[in-house]
């Protein structure tokens, strides 16, 4: 079908009174060739939108360009098929907004963002529903508190799901507790009833399919069609899931490690969970000689909060030696109780129970660091505490000491974490460029973590979910709590983070609702995120593959697998198209059809050069569609200025940035390019994880370009921003402008 592009322009909010709406149209018409051009004062409105639909439905047009406010807004006001093409161009926030008006450099930013979205919207295509059949079945990995929430939460939700417990018994850790954190006013008192009803209540349930003693052998495929293998009491079960929930839980960190605790040298220096365990079966006593027990030091943060063992806080290791503090005195008012904290940490309704835990004449809190637990007689144990409140060193004799150690998810271990940060550390800061290579390329390796596997998984990313910080399988803390770098495959409890079985239930919910999203979705052939109800795909023309791998390598969510020749393999559903392959492929084989190389570099040429005698610059503006798009939104809603040379062509994330472009701008003509990632590093994140680091990994090649054309280095400039940052966007723009006319004209400008 030949496309029939229509062009709608509103001259509503600001946007008549500051441009030539007529010169607008004749763009469109003239040089655009559009089927049909209309101006409408408020084309958001009811009446605006059906002048649209109605050229639709007459078959005037099967194409459209909406030239109004940003596309971040009014998103359900501009919806239509998504089997027809649509592209909206941004002349409120972009150009009238930021722009004095009525001026001839207002204008000319206005008209080339009109040829702009109407270069990319003629070689755009309709994206097409999917025709799979897509499973909306749960696998729920890990029968614990998490896991059996989950597992209730999707069944009663009417989704069928299958529970994996590697355990012959449900509960998890919590099942084994003597009691569990206040839960209700006035948070003075622990609760002792147990989960027995909510495991009750997961075996009876006629959608949930309980699997206990139960390891996961193998699971291929992609959202909506993950073929799980599944081994139970030596036989084998294959089924379909159409989305993944690991609620794995934790392990105590290896108090083997904490000898300078007294861990291992005298029996009666335990961890938490070996007192909580002793404490389930009744009676509290010495180890060493099953004595009651008369004085028990607690010494918190054993292990946690210490470069040297667990970097975080664990969450929990304050409130449960509380809650085994008052065990002792159930058992023995008159026993002597020390707790040696770095802080004490009770966050919310929670700080109850810690004032009510104060009120205990015998218990005795105190600021300081355990430098060393050392046994005095047979029956008496010895902790020297330095940097006391009271400012020297003091000595706690006791007959019990009880470690707070750490928790560790059971995605990892300890060792993994620590090698995993320093790989890390020495890929961010090591000066010589060999050493950052090899580091990284170590880092890449530990987030497999192969030892450790779960899920089996047969990415060729590794088997399991990555390790990322601390060894939690996080992907965006900013942003996506739930999700993983793993399509379709969420996490929950205490796998993802230090959290109590309270927050686990919570943590639950949220993951829950995650699966259920990814699972509807996929049935629609849409993402989840960030590009939330986006339905294009990845295409390869694989014809002129090279084999270079790039593509498989760069993938950040293992979208990719590779046949023995290294040829890519699409998983299209594990795609979030972020169009990082696009902006690594060499040989430009991978495009979309509403995002390729051809449509970025069409609307590169479509932009109208200036003559090198009108002293005009002209400047190209890569933005990443997350953060520094909306900080420019943002800029505009603030009417803060910036020169006016600047020509901003969105991308869904700067790692889908190939160095053509560059090139092709360059040579084009264009005096300066800028290039506007997310942050990236400890402290921020990129949405597509590491997109902004994948496009100033890349600046080497582009720096060979710019050798290439004998052009100053100082024309191109990469840098992050964060969302909230318009202000810095707006001076970086006008900074970056001045330059550039430091510099001069582009030599290639008029050939």
């Amino acid at each position: 079908m030949d496309k029939k592009l229509g062009v709608y322009i509103c001259s509503g909010c600001s946007i008549g009174d500051s441009l030539d709406t007529e010169s607008l149209v004749k763009v469109a018409t003239s040089e655009g060739k559009a089927a049909a051009c209309r101006v409408h004062p408020f084309l958001c409105c009811e009446e605006g939108v059906h002048l649209i639909r109605k050229d639709l439905e007459d078959e005037t047009v099967n194409a459209v360009t909406i030239a109004a406010c940003s596309p971040r807004v009014k998103t359900e006001a501009f919806s239509f098929d998504p089997s027809m093409v649509l592209e909206r161009v941004n002349l409120r926030e972009h150009v009238v907004w930021c722009q004095p008006p009525n001026n001839e450099d207002t204008q000319m930013m206005a008209e080339d963002y009109l040829r702009m979205g109407i270069a990319k919207a003629q070689r755009m295509e309709g994206l097409e529903p999917v025709s799979d059949t897509i499973s909306k079945k749960l696998l729920v990995v890990g029968g614990g508190i998490t896991g059996l929430t989950a597992a209730l939460e999707s069944a009663d939700a009417g989704y069928e799901v299958i529970l994996v417990e590697r355990e012959d018994t449900l509960g998890g850790y919590v099942a084994g507790v003597k009691s569990r954190f206040p839960g209700h006013p006035p948070y003075a008192e622990t609760l002792h009833e147990g989960i027995q009803d909510k495991i009750d209540a997961v075996q009876y349930h006629p959608k949930i399919q309980v699997l206990t003693s139960a390891r996961i052998e193998k699971i291929d495929g992609q959202p909506g069609m993950f073929d799980v293998e599944i081994e139970v009491g030596g036989s084998i079960i294959n089924d379909r899931a159409g989305a993944i929930l690991q609620a794995t839980g934790w392990k105590p960190y290896d108090p083997s490690k904490l000898g300078h605790l007294g861990y291992g040298t005298s029996p009666d220096v335990i961890t938490n969970i070996e007192f909580e365990e002793m404490a389930g079966k009744g009676r509290i006593f010495r180890p060493s000689d099953g004595k009651p027990v008369e004085s028990v030091l607690f010494i918190q943060c054993a292990g946690s909060r210490d470069k040297a063992h667990l970097p975080y806080c664990s969450s929990v290791c304050c409130m449960t030696t509380l809650k085994q503090a008052g065990y002792i005195r159930e058992q023995n008012p008159d026993a002597k109780i020390y707790v040696v904290y770095k802080d004490i940490r009770t966050p919310g309704q929670y700080e109850k129970y810690y004032k009510a835990a104060q009120e205990d004449p015998l218990t005795f809190f105190t600021k300081g660091e355990v430098v060393s637990v050392e046994k005095k007689s047979p029956i008496e144990l010895a902790a020297t505490v330095a940097d006391t409140l009271l400012g020297g060193d003091i000595e706690i004799k006791a007959d019990l000491v009880v470690l707070a150690a750490g928790m560790v998810p059971n995605s990892a271990d300890g060792e993994s974490i620590r090698a995993l940060e320093d790989a890390e550390l020495k890929a961010r800061t090591s000066d010589s460029e060999k050493q950052r290579a090899e580091a990284a390329k170590k880092a890449k390796e530990l987030q497999c973590h192969k030892g450790t596997e779960i899920l089996n998984l047969t990415y060729r990313q590794g088997p399991d979910l990555p390790a990322l910080r601390y060894g939690f399988p996080d992907s965006h803390f900013v942003c996506f709590p739930y999700e993983t770098r793993r399509t379709a495959i969420y996490t929950a409890g205490a796998v993802r983070a230090p959290m109590d079985s309270t927050h686990a239930m919570e943590d639950a919910l949220g993951a829950t609702m995650k699966s259920i999203q990814s699972m509807e979705l996929a049935a629609q052939g849409q993402a989840v995120h960030p590009r939330a109800g986006d339905m294009s795909f990845p295409d390869f023309f694989l014809q002129r593959c090279t084999q270079c791998k790039r593509c498989t390598e760069e993938c950040p969510f293992g979208s990719l697998d590779e046949d023995e020749k290294g040829t890519p393999k699409p998983n299209p559903y594990r795609c979030r198209r972020c169009g990082v392959c696009l902006g690594a492929c060499p040989e430009r084989i991978i495009s979309f059809k509403n995002y390729s190389v051809d449509m970025i570099a069409s609307m590169i040429k479509s932009i109208d050069m200036p003559d090198e005698e009108e002293e005009k610059p002209r400047i190209l503006v890569f933005m990443c569609e997350n953060d520094a798009y909306p900080a420019l939104d943002i800029a505009g809603l603030r009417r803060l200025k910036y020169d006016a040379s600047v020509r901003v062509i969105p991308l869904r994330c700067l790692g889908s940035m190939n160095i053509v472009w560059i090139a092709d701008a360059l040579s084009g003509g264009f005096d300066g390019i800028l290039l506007i990632g997310c942050k990236f590093g400890d402290d921020y994140q990129c949405h597509f994880v590491k997109g902004s680091e994948l496009a100033d990994r890349r600046m080497e090649n582009v720096k060979e370009t710019l050798q290439r054309l004998q052009l100053e280095s100082e024309r191109l400039k990469l840098t992050q921003l964060a969302i909230n940052e318009s202000e810095k966007l707006v001076a970086l723009i006008n900074e970056f402008a001045d330059q550039i006319r430091e510099i001069g004209p582009n030599p290639y400008k008029d050939m």
